[in-house]
């Protein structure tokens, strides 16, 4: 299935994508795309739906619709960071002997086309694609073995990050990382029986149809079953989660010289069988 939110900023509702590319509105079975509707159960009766019978939503996905952030109410934004090893060699960094973990504030968190703002006075507001993962069934101390049974789907993530703020305001990481708009999440979530290895998905990204970005998810330092399970030893994962696993190499910090957005820029970006972004940069 893919899960969606439709709709104005602020008032989305639920949907699902049907065979046809059409939208499907889900607000007579479930209240929002997030919480209780991502655990094994729910999703389990939304499967077993005839999506004909569904009101269809006028318009077409991307296009004359807006998507908004394809899970609803997210209590935590996980990001991990130098999780491929190229990415950690281009940023002159070594590769972790332990996932790096940071936030990304649920602020920042906006539909997958929506514009990105540049900070007032950013002059390194950098890109990343990203594999998320967004938790279903809840847990603390998970084993890596059972660590995919908690998994509802995956998606697309822009991890934004403001270089300056991340790396020379001192302290952690997050400042850098969670400004407004700083989080695309969707078009839509994909759920875990429809991506049989996200250790094997293409990811790309474009900024004015230069392509700065193309990896694969092989490359992954840390797996998603190991993260997971790591992350749970140190909190509860709750249903909705949503866990951004890292970029490849090719971010604008990396380039030679580093190459930075501006306003007025297009960045477009995708993860295989996940769907594709794209976003205009304006100035904040």
């Amino acid at each position: 299935m893919k899960l969606l939110r439709y709709g104005p900023a602020g008032c989305e509702k639920p949907g699902i994508l049907d065979a046809h590319g059409y939208v499907r509105d889900l607000s007579a079975l479930v209240a929002d795309i997030g919480g209780p509707a991502l655990l094994p159960s729910s999703l389990a009766r939304l499967r077993a739906i005839d999506l004909d019978t569904l009101p269809r939503v006028a318009g077409v996905p991307q296009q004359g619709l807006r998507l908004g952030p394809c899970v609803a109410a997210v209590g935590k934004c996980i990001c991990i960071g130098l999780n491929y090893a190229d990415h950690a060699a281009e940023a002159g960094m070594p590769v972790p002997p332990e996932p790096v973990v940071f936030n990304k504030w649920t602020s920042a968190l906006v539909g997958p086309d929506d514009p990105v703002e540049i900070p007032r006075g950013s002059v390194k507001t950098d890109w990343e694609v990203e594999l998320a993962v967004v938790i279903g069934q809840g847990g603390r101390y998970i084993t890596e073995a059972d660590a995919m049974t908690h998994v509802a789907g995956y998606c697309v993530m822009n991890d934004v990050s403001e270089r300056d703020y991340q790396l020379n305001r001192a302290g952690t990481w997050d400042k850098g990382k969670g400004c407004d708009s700083f989080g695309p999440l969707g078009p839509w979530l994909v759920t875990a029986d429809e991506v049989p290895d996200p250790q094997a998905l293409d990811l790309w990204l474009e900024v004015d149809g230069h392509r700065y970005q193309n990896g694969s998810t092989r490359t992954m330092v840390y797996k998603v079953p190991y993260l997971i399970s790591y992350l749970s030893q140190f909190m509860s994962l709750q249903p909705g989660d949503v866990i951004s696993t890292g970029t490849p190499p090719g971010v604008g910090m990396g380039q030679k010289p580093p190459v930075y957005l501006r306003a007025g820029q297009t960045m477009r970006l995708g993860v295989e069988g996940l769907g594709e972004q794209t976003q205009r940069t304006v100035a904040a």
